[in-house]
């Protein structure tokens, strides 16, 4: 079977290629791809900055971000079912990995499809364990593909609740930096639960995501780390950050941004080797008086995943046209070099109809 793979820390090396089909394990159910998602840390495995083959090879097959069809009957699945996959494995030897909580993993030793030590999905067919598989209702077959990314942010509002109601918190104002995909689904989740949302992001407001921000009826803030702060002030700061745009000004600035009792959840991952800086009555007087937190977020539980593909149906009844449009690009997998260099919100690989 064909699938898209690289070679783990050296650039330019992705390419469609000829590998095995999954063995038919008993323990397995088998599934055709439809479509699988492309994001930054395919781009940065890709760029060879990231990523890990699996034991005794030298390459990966990449994607994580599935959406794909059950082949057969088979351990409580139908023929035709469609179906997402989690990502993060086990590490079997931490208190949050035995705790059925592979994403809170204590020892940093865990394994992930398409990214670290194990195969990804972007393969004509994949072979995956009854456990790890998420059921998609037929009703979201378009934008089923987003159930990875709804996940992730899932899992950080649901951290930032948990932060939130330590004291007596009714969050009305959200603040949400970044236009990709985590950035979108989270206004879009946000925005069902009733709150304010202001959306930031670099793009002109006359631009196709400050249009699907407006259809959301969430604001649209244009600018980089100096815009948002006046935005915040003309606000009066906002209950819940979530800073999506992989940005070291703007996670800085979040606490900044934070209304008293205000929770930021960082989601953008920044690797340059460079300073930020924060005001220094940010950390020593305004956390410490407007009782502020922030935590960081990454990959999502089990429960997690059911939440999110629950989200994106009610997300799908009500902005229905916006979710579509999140999903901007399709390409074939041998075209992956174009998903790769897309920067609109989601591009994917389309493995069958």
């Amino acid at each position: 079977m064909l699938a898209l793979v690289t070679e783990p820390g050296r650039a330019g090396t992705a390419r469609i290629a000829e590998v095995p089909d999954p063995p038919g394990d008993r323990g397995f159910v088998r599934l055709r791809a439809l479509e699988v998602g492309v994001c930054g840390t395919d781009r940065e495995i890709v760029a060879g900055h990231f990523g890990v083959a699996p034991r005794g090879r030298d390459t990966l097959v990449l994607g994580h971000e599935l959406l794909a069809e059950v082949i057969a009957d088979d351990h409580g699945f139908r023929r035709g079912d469609l179906v997402a996959a989690t990502v993060r494995r086990s590490c079997r030897r931490c208190a949050a990995c035995d705790a059925g909580s592979p994403d809170a993993c204590l020892s940093g030793a865990y394994t992930e499809r398409g990214i670290t030590a194990l195969d990804g999905f972007a393969s004509e067919l994949v072979s995956e364990r009854p456990e790890h598989l998420v059921p998609v209702p037929a009703r979201l077959r378009e934008v089923g593909v987003l159930a990875e990314p709804a996940a992730v942010c899932v899992r950080a509002l649901r951290h930032a609740r948990a932060v939130g109601m330590r004291q007596p918190w009714r969050p009305a104002r959200a603040l949400v930096l970044g236009t990709g995909a985590i950035g979108m689904l989270a206004a879009v989740l946000l925005r069902l639960d009733g709150l304010e949302v202001w959306v930031g992001g670099l793009e002109p407001p006359s631009g196709p995501a400050a249009a699907l921000v407006a259809a959301l009826g969430a604001r649209y803030v244009q600018g980089g780390p100096g815009a948002v702060p006046a935005a915040a002030a003309d606000a009066g700061g906002f209950d819940v950050v979530l800073e999506a745009a992989g940005d070291g000004d703007l996670i800085a600035a979040s606490l900044g941004l934070l209304a008293r009792n205000g929770v930021a959840v960082i989601l953008g991952i920044d690797g340059r080797a460079r300073d930020v800086t924060v005001d220094g009555r940010t950390l020593g007087v305004d956390l410490v008086l407007g009782n502020r937190s922030i935590l960081g977020s990454v990959n999502a539980h089990a429960d997690d995943w059911h939440a999110a593909v629950a989200g994106l149906g009610a997300a799908f009844a009500a902005h229905g046209d916006v979710l579509r449009q999140l999903v901007a690009l399709r390409v074939a997998p041998d075209r992956f070099a174009e998903a790769l260099a897309h920067r609109g919100v989601k591009a994917t690989l389309a493995f069958a109809g």
